[in-house]
């Protein structure tokens, strides 16, 4: 349910042919939509990938995505700015991608996600250096670091980029789900803003369920979007230190 998915199918001069994945089933292997049905049936991606539906929202998800279509908008001069990080375990095939999130917050008290630089498939060389090259780029106050997966292994990687970045480590006691609930109530209450449109952060907000998946995946952007936010709307009495405006 993209944006230009949703143009093309209102567009008068396409046409539009549904044909579920078992329409298909004498060019596949067999047994094949019994495994898919057994491991897919009754989900939104199963409904989606093999009956053809376009699935607008997620009943049991956090986020809408007419909430997050009104959040874009203006915002002041900025107070903190923070680069979270949700490093992944490995750089393997098919694992999961770097979560990396930009925000700050406003002199109205909101947080303003400004970029979402997640990288897919990344070493920790690659991840360290991108989210160090956000920290100087944007003047960034603090880098906050997910520590559940490295332990320290992950600050030091940081710094063998720049030996004086400052990392803010935080380590995950509960779900998923549970840690991003508060942020999302941020969100319903307008105390978050998106200075642009994020399309596959905000495809994943959307598809987030209680599993603390995302389309069967690991919510990577989503986990580096509640630490940013959280560091800066919920761990006020933890900040590094306060912008200087003057």
């Amino acid at each position: 349910p993209t944006g230009l998915m949703k143009r093309l199918m209102r567009d008068p001069h396409i046409t539009l042919t549904r044909m579920p994945t078992v329409e298909n089933a004498e060019n596949l292997a067999t047994g094949f939509m019994e495994m898919m049905r057994r491991r897919y049936g009754g989900t939104r991606l199963g409904r989606q990938e093999l009956d053809g539906e376009l699935i607008e929202d997620r009943a049991d998800a956090l986020w809408t995505r007419a909430q997050l279509e009104s959040l874009a908008g203006d915002y002041g001069e900025l107070r903190r700015i923070v680069v979270a990080v949700d490093p992944p375990a490995t750089s393997r095939k098919n694992s999961d991608a770097c979560g990396l999130i930009v925000a700050g917050l406003d002199g109205q008290e909101r947080a303003v996600v400004l970029q979402d630089a997640t990288l897919e498939r990344a070493r920790p060389s690659d991840w360290a250096a991108r989210a160090v090259a956000l920290y100087r780029d944007y003047e960034a106050d603090c880098i906050v670091a997910e520590v559940n997966q490295g332990g320290e292994m992950v600050s030091a990687v940081l710094r063998t980029v720049d030996a004086a970045v400052p990392v803010r480590e935080v380590r995950a006691s509960r779900g998923k789900w549970l840690r991003a609930e508060p942020v999302a109530a941020l969100y319903a209450q307008g105390r978050v803003v998106h200075a642009a449109r994020f399309a596959e952060l905000e495809d994943e907000m959307c598809d987030f369920g209680p599993d603390g998946l995302s389309n069967g995946r690991s919510p990577d952007r989503v986990d580096a979007l509640v630490w940013a936010i959280t560091e800066l709307l919920l761990g006020r009495a933890n900040r590094p230190r306060i912008r200087n405006l003057s």
